[in-house]
């Protein structure tokens, strides 16, 4: 009889536990749907019957400030204490959350700056506000950004607190400031090289053209007065005369091409047909000698340096002339086309802001592997026994357009001819 009560007793114990941890994991569950906003209302059964429990202000917390951020969010009331955070918030402060709730948000603020705070406090129940603040966090602080705005509770009006971690803003901030000034100590530092580049060209301009020039006059004065030299003499001396002439192109060149450096921006109005026209007139005679054609479209105006781009059509027509096949008249072709943005597989368009210029020839044109060479300073493709030059003068020309911010290429075939693609800005 006693054997059979034990066993009665235990086994309502377990019915009443297990009754318990249904009861438990209803109201886990429960809490849980209000957390995540899938309740709006709950029926509570009492003495009293059954009681409808709305959930606005938990479902407004809750789902839209507390569940839902990955800032730091408080709710205030008119004391300044916390009636609501999130998981978020406690970890920023290092507090458990059911250790954050009842506190006076003040307390996280450092005493310093409270004074701040309580004014920014005001006025956040007048009007939406955000200011930047520290908070404190086991000895040190956080910089934080807080933006204050009012809420309408069941229980009446509140006052939210987001709260954005400004560490990493920070960090990247002084970063850029470290980095801009490095930049400008960077920029210092090229201004100063540029400069004694300019004070170098200079030099090369007048020092090194006297004994080049000198050079140039004694050797065909040999070449006029010594008639008793040896055919071997007269020969080396002819390579002389040539080596100089040409040191002296090298060094006209290379003065035109560290003038580039300078910050030259003086802009006009600039009628490429114009420019043609005078270079069709400067290189006269070898258009004659070498019965070549300029076939010419009709070109655009653009705002340029005139001077600049003057020298870019000089180089580049110079070198269809120089680089014609033998026995056949060169024929150079010049068009242009308006474009609807900075690219040379641009669409056209009558109204774009850019034009692309071609200069076609019929020369020995060149393997296309190259093309980024021959805008290179000093480089050649071609014997300079064969063909005369000092391998800057596109270079000058590719400098030149990049100051204009356009774009320059070209396009060719060994023995095909070869055409400049040159992209330009209609005004800057």
């Amino acid at each position: 009889m006693k054997t059979s009560n034990i066993h009665s007793s235990q086994q309502d114990l377990l019915e009443e536990l297990e009754s318990l941890r249904m009861q438990l994991q209803e109201a886990q569950e429960t809490i849980e749907a209000i957390r995540t906003g899938q309740v709006d209302a709950l029926v509570v059964q009492s003495d009293d019957g059954h009681q409808l429990y709305t959930l606005k202000s938990a479902d407004q917390t809750y789902r839209v400030f507390i569940e839902k951020m990955t800032e730091g969010a408080v709710t205030l009331n008119h004391e300044g204490l916390i009636l609501y955070c999130n998981s978020q918030f406690a970890s920023m402060v290092n507090l458990p959350l059911s250790k954050v709730i009842g506190l006076s948000f003040e307390s996280f603020i450092p005493h310093e700056n409270r004074q701040e705070y309580e004014k920014l406090f005001d006025k956040g129940w007048e009007e939406d506000v955000k200011a930047e603040f520290t908070l404190k966090q086991d000895g040190t602080q956080v910089p934080v950004q807080l933006s204050l705005t009012t809420l309408e509770l069941e229980e009446g009006r509140a006052l939210s607190i987001i709260i954005t971690d400004l560490t990493m803003q920070k960090i990247t901030q002084q970063q850029l400031r470290d980095n801009n000034i490095q930049l400008a100590e960077i920029n210092a530092a090229l201004e100063v090289s540029n400069h004694d580049l300019q004070q170098f060209a200079s030099i090369a301009s007048h020092d090194l053209q006297e004994p080049v020039r000198k050079i140039q006059i004694f050797s065909n004065l040999m070449q006029e007065k010594c008639q008793d030299l040896s055919v071997e003499a007269r020969r080396y001396l002819q390579k002389i005369i040539e080596s100089s002439a040409r040191m002296k192109t090298l060094i006209i060149d290379i003065l035109n091409y560290s003038k580039l450096s300078a910050n030259d921006g003086s802009m006009q109005e600039v009628n490429l047909n114009e420019i043609i026209k005078e270079l069709s007139d400067d290189f006269e005679l070898i258009i004659a000698d070498r019965n070549a054609t300029i076939i010419v479209e009709e070109l655009p105006t653009l705002e340029a340096n005139r001077g600049q781009i003057r020298q870019v059509f000089q180089n580049i027509i110079s070198n269809a002339l120089k680089f014609s096949r033998p026995d056949v008249p060169p024929v150079i072709e010049i068009q242009s086309v308006r474009l609807k943005e900075k690219s040379f597989s641009s669409a056209p368009k009558e109204d774009g802001n850019f034009y692309k210029i071609c200069i076609r020839d019929n020369g020995i044109g060149f393997n296309e592997k190259y093309v980024h060479n021959i805008f290179s300073l000093f480089e050649r493709l071609n014997s300079k026994d064969k063909y005369e030059g000092t391998g800057i003068g596109l270079a000058i020309a590719k400098k030149i357009i990049d100051k204009h911010n356009g774009l320059i290429t070209a396009v060719s075939k060994e023995g095909k001819g070869a055409e400049f693609q040159i992209v330009l800005p209609i005004s800057h």
